[in-house]
């Protein structure tokens, strides 16, 4: 069956996160109706990274099965079509037909998410459900200081979500990087995998350090206890963004357009 590598955006405001669940309407259900408008199949679209409720995207990705051979953008454009249709948040910004060793989640080595702060006095009604309003100054420098400390592999269980359902809770943190324009604060974390809720456990005790009601030797701290309760309060998903997802091998996307065909020479020449 052809693969598809689907890049995708979305808004997560009105959904219960990526993943179908009991409780609420989520992004993979759009998308998999969508797919069904338009093959008339009933599919299960795979997922990089399965984002919670409110949670945003910029580049996630995700591979459906089609038992058609479909061109490509020929997929992107229908189910961009049929979930304008139905008024969705999701649009599919790139689509490429990959070979079958092409895995959306196991495959991906690098995830990278962006979380937004709004550091000003007053809230921004613009950024209402983007971006997490935060009135207290932050000093982005001495937070950027105290994430030096979470890189590398850690125990990280303070910052684990109760209900996470990862066999470990060990992990190794790439990047924490913190930058400012004005009154809003952009953090850049990067992992081949996060825990349950692990990015929005650290913005949140970042937040208390940018505030100074913590210092470095306080995340210190509560890394080495091991116990979720040591945690800063958990920042809001709607902050939160899955910005782009890597993979090391290249997976080349398979190309079955036929060859232009070679002008004749005229006779005589």
């Amino acid at each position: 069956m052809p693969r598809y590598r689907l890049t995708v955006e979305y808004d997560g405001t009105p959904y219960v996160g990526f993943q179908r669940q009991r409780n609420g309407y989520a992004v993979q259900e759009a998308m998999e109706r969508a797919v069904k408008k338009f093959t008339g199949e009933d599919v299960t679209i795979h997922v990089a990274g399965r984002t919670d409720t409110g949670v945003h995207a910029l580049g996630q990705v995700c591979h459906v099965d089609l038992t058609r051979d479909w061109d490509a953008r020929r997929v992107m454009e229908a189910i961009n079509a049929y979930l304008v249709m139905a008024d969705e948040c999701v649009v599919v910004l790139d689509a490429e037909k990959m070979d079958e060793g092409f895995h959306a989640r196991f495959s991906a080595t690098t995830r990278h998410y962006l979380y937004r702060i709004v550091n000003r006095h007053t809230p921004s009604p613009l950024e209402r459900e983007r971006a997490w309003w935060v009135k207290m100054p932050l000093d982005v420098a001495v937070m950027q200081d105290a994430a030096a400390i979470l890189i590398g592999t850690h125990d990280f269980t303070t910052f684990r979500a109760a209900q996470c359902q990862s066999k470990s809770p060990v992990k190794t943190l790439d990047e924490i990087r913190f930058s400012r324009n004005g009154e809003l604060i952009e953090v850049r974390v990067s992992a081949r995998s996060f825990l349950h809720n692990q990015v929005r456990s650290l913005v949140g005790t970042l937040k208390l350090v940018g505030e100074g009601r913590w210092t470095g030797e306080d995340v210190q701290a509560a890394l080495d206890a091991r116990d979720h309760q040591r945690c800063g309060a958990l920042a809001p998903p709607h902050g939160l963004y899955l910005a782009r997802v890597e993979y090391d091998r290249v997976f080349t996307p398979l190309d079955t357009t036929p060859p232009p065909r070679k002008a004749r020479r005229r006779a005589g020449r």
